[in-house]
């Protein structure tokens, strides 16, 4: 939900993003890219230490790499080692929720918006080549090379306003990372944080508004177009896919090292389909929230399915197809904890997932055999 520091006075001409944990989910992609390159000089990473790089640029990221964990190389050899580790997994990365749905929105109203990432030119582009149009439709694209600092330094922002003739007033930054959040707030912007940690949202009070994810973003408190596509209470959304095991009302993610699957934007309550055992498919509601009753958070994820009991699916695989995002989501602040799933929640199931484009064309996709069923994993 949009924070009380959100002035629905305000009237944005233009919207400055940012791109890797923004945009893009690169860095889940990339994940174990430096634990795998560690390795090699006995090391392993240490997740506090690799949380405070969040946004860096490349270079400083590069420097401070090399001295935490004692490497025997130069920032630059580091850098000329590392790099072509994952220029392969960029293609992988997936729009995050919301993001196609506002650069949609933004280009049909008309409404200029740039890119400033604090990698280099060259990487972005490899990055975003992937995305049909997404380079085409950038009135600006900035990369940390581009400028004399990089983020936390204001400089990248204030040229892509530069770049697209708007007084920075007038801009709009939404950024994932600490370090992007100050540069925007240093350039005289207003903020809308999409915390790529979302268990340190508390970090993030500078911001101007702090989101789970950009599905939650609304427009016209900035004094922009609103959007027109919810569904009654429901917004269509690109599918989530998502499998694990279903136990006493809980999805248990397959996991790697204890990363999830899923980025930390999703969020909330959802409907879609659930296929039980790769057989039986069935109409669902699913809450996704955290755990945040021990010492290490964890994803929580209940699935209700409407069309039988859950008293009846026992220790089973589950996979889920998220086709819609309830409305209910977006005012519920930025609490973690997972939304309660009402009975109102299992009406929207069943009148949003009757309609054809949902009851007809996802579900046939769910359905489909074998040859499509690595494709439904996350």
């Amino acid at each position: 939900m949009e924070n009380s520091n959100c002035d629905a006075k305000a009237h944005i001409s233009a919207v400055i993003f940012d791109l890797d944990g923004t945009l893009l989910s690169t860095e889940q992609v990339t994940r174990d890219i430096l634990k795998d390159f560690l390795a090699k000089y006995g090391k392993v990473p240490d997740k506090e230490k690799e949380k405070k790089r969040l946004g860096m640029a490349n270079k400083e990221a590069a420097i401070s790499i090399v001295n935490d964990y004692e490497l025997p190389l130069t920032p630059e050899q580091f850098t000329l080692e590392i790099m072509p580790m994952y220029y392969g997994l960029w293609k992988q990365a997936k729009a995050l929720p919301g993001v196609n749905r506002l650069m949609g929105h933004l280009r049909k109203h008309g409404v200029p918006f740039a890119l400033a990432s604090n990698s280099i030119r060259k990487n972005i582009d490899a990055k975003i080549s992937h995305h049909e149009g997404w380079k085409e439709n950038f009135t600006a694209i900035l990369g940390s090379d581009q400028v004399k600092s990089g983020k936390p330094s204001p400089d990248m922002f204030l040229e892509a306003a530069n770049r697209m003739s708007v007084d920075p007033d007038h801009c709009l930054v939404i950024e994932d990372s600490l370090i992007g959040v100050k540069a925007g707030k240093a350039a005289g912007m207003k903020v809308v944080a999409v915390p790529s940690l979302q268990i340190e949202t508390h970090l993030y009070s500078i911001a101007d508004s702090i989101l789970h994810s950009l599905v939650e973003f609304q427009p016209q408190l900035w004094g922009l177009p609103q959007f027109r596509d919810w569904v009654d209470n429901t917004l269509p959304i690109e599918p989530i896919r998502i499998e694990g095991i279903f136990s006493n009302g809980l999805l248990l993610e397959y996991e790697d090292d204890g990363w999830s699957a899923l980025p930390d934007q999703v969020w909330g309550l959802y409907i879609g389909w659930a296929k039980i055992d790769r057989q039986k498919v069935l109409k669902a509601v699913i809450s996704i929230g955290w755990d945040l009753n021990c010492c290490i958070s964890k994803r929580k994820i209940q699935a209700f399915t409407v069309d039988e009991s859950n008293e009846s699916i026992h220790d089973s695989k589950m996979q889920l197809l998220l086709v819609g995002y309830l409305r209910r989501s977006c005012y519920a602040g930025n609490m973690l904890n997972n939304l309660e799933i009402l009975e109102e929640d299992k009406l929207a199931v069943r009148a949003f997932l009757n309609l054809p484009a949902f009851s007809y064309n996802t579900l046939n996709t769910f359905l489909q055999g074998d040859a499509v069923e690595d494709s439904l994993l996350p």
